[in-house]
C-alpha cells in the first residue's frame, strides 16, 4: 500500500471560521442548555457533530457538476451513476435520492407497517427517526464490546447474532426485515467483519427474513476488513465490498460519506420495483418470498 507523509492532493477551497474564546463557549453552551443541537453553526470552532457532506471534493467533482445532464428524464447523469452503483452492488435496480434520510423514508414507507421491529446493530438517528415516524421499534443489538470504550475489539460494529436469533424467536412475525449499518456510524464508526456480515445473513435468510444494508460507508468497512480480518490482507477493497453485497438483499446508501459528495443517495434493489403504494407492497411481499 503506497504511504505517503503528506496527503497526495491540494484543496483549493477556504472557507472562514469564527474563532471563539473560553468564555464565549462556555456562555454558549449555558444558553444553550448544554444541547449542541441549539448551538448556531457559526459559534461551532470544531465540529464533531456534523459527518458528511462536509468534504472537499475533487476538481474532477466539481467539474462534472458542470457537465452533468440536468434533463427530468433519462438523463446521462443517471445511467452513469446506474451504471457504477450496479458494478459495485451488483444490484440492477437503482432509486436516487436527495439524501440518505430520504432512501429511508421512501423505503420504510411500504417496507414496513406499524408495530413492526427492525433490528439493527445501531440505528443512525435518521434510520431511528423515520422507523419511529412510522410506528415502527428500532432495537440497537451490537455486541456488548461495542458498549465499551475501554475495550479493544477489531470489529466492534459487529451486531450480536445470539439476541438477532431470540428476537427473531420471540417476535419474528413482526419483523420485516433485518438492518446492519456498516460502518456503524452511530456506534462511532467501528467496522462490521465479514464473517458477522455473512453470519448474520444465513441467520435471517433461516428465519425467511431479507437482509438491507445502511452502507453510508462501505468503502471504509472493507478497508477495515482487509486490513483486521484474518486471511482479507490479500484481498482488493473492491472484491471485499462485492462480497459484504453479495449477502444483501438490498442497500439503502447516503452518499455524503464514503461518496465524498456535498449531497446524494440511493436505494438499491436486486428485485424490480413500482411505482405506486399497493403496487410496490405486492412487489416488496414478492421480494421478500424469494429474498
Amino acid at each position: 500500500m503506497h504511504q505517503t507523509i503528506i496527503e497526495p492532493f491540494r484543496i483549493k477551497s477556504v472557507e472562514p471560521i469564527r474563532l471563539t474564546t473560553l468564555e464565549q463557549r462556555q456562555e454558549l453552551l449555558e444558553a444553550a442548555k448544554l444541547n449542541v443541537f441549539r448551538l448556531r453553526a457559526e459559534d461551532v470552532l470544531i465540529d464533531l457533530l456534523t459527518d458528511s457532506g462536509t468534504g472537499a471534493m475533487s476538481a474532477k467533482q466539481w467539474a462534472a457538476i458542470m457537465q452533468g445532464d440536468e434533463s427530468y428524464a433519462g438523463a446521462q447523469s443517471f445511467y452513469r451513476l446506474e451504471s457504477v452503483i450496479q458494478r459495485i452492488t451488483g444490484y440492477p435496480h437503482l432509486i436516487p435520492t436527495h439524501q440518505g434520510r430520504a432512501a429511508e423514508r421512501i423505503f420504510f414507507s411500504v417496507a414496513t407497517k406499524p408495530g413492526d421491529i427492525i433490528p439493527n446493530n445501531t440505528h443512525f438517528d435518521t434510520t431511528r427517526a423515520n422507523l419511529e415516524f412510522g410506528n415502527v421499534t428500532a432495537v440497537d443489538l451490537v455486541i456488548p464490546e461495542g458498549m465499551e470504550p475501554q475495550t479493544l475489539h477489531p470489529f466492534k460494529g459487529n451486531i450480536d447474532l445470539a439476541r438477532v436469533e431470540e428476537l427473531l424467536k420471540t417476535e419474528g412475525d413482526r419483523i420485516p426485515f433485518g438492518m446492519i449499518t456498516i460502518t456503524n456510524n452511530s456506534g462511532g464508526g467501528q467496522p462490521v467483519s465479514m464473517e458477522c456480515i455473512r453470519s448474520y445473513s444465513e441467520l435471517l435468510k433461516r428465519y425467511g427474513k431479507p437482509f438491507i444494508m445502511d452502507v453510508c460507508r462501505f468503502a471504509e468497512n472493507a478497508m477495515f476488513i482487509k486490513l483486521r480480518e484474518p486471511g482479507m490482507e490479500d484481498r482488493s477493497i473492491e472484491s471485499i465490498v462485492q462480497e459484504m453485497f453479495s449477502y444483501a438483499d438490498g442497500c439503502l446508501m447516503s452518499a455524503k460519506k464514503d461518496g465524498m459528495v456535498n449531497i446524494g443517495g440511493f436505494i438499491a434493489l436486486p428485485h424490480g420495483v413500482c411505482a405506486t403504494r399497493s403496487t410496490y407492497r405486492a412487489a416488496f411481499a414478492a421480494w421478500k418470498s424469494v429474498a
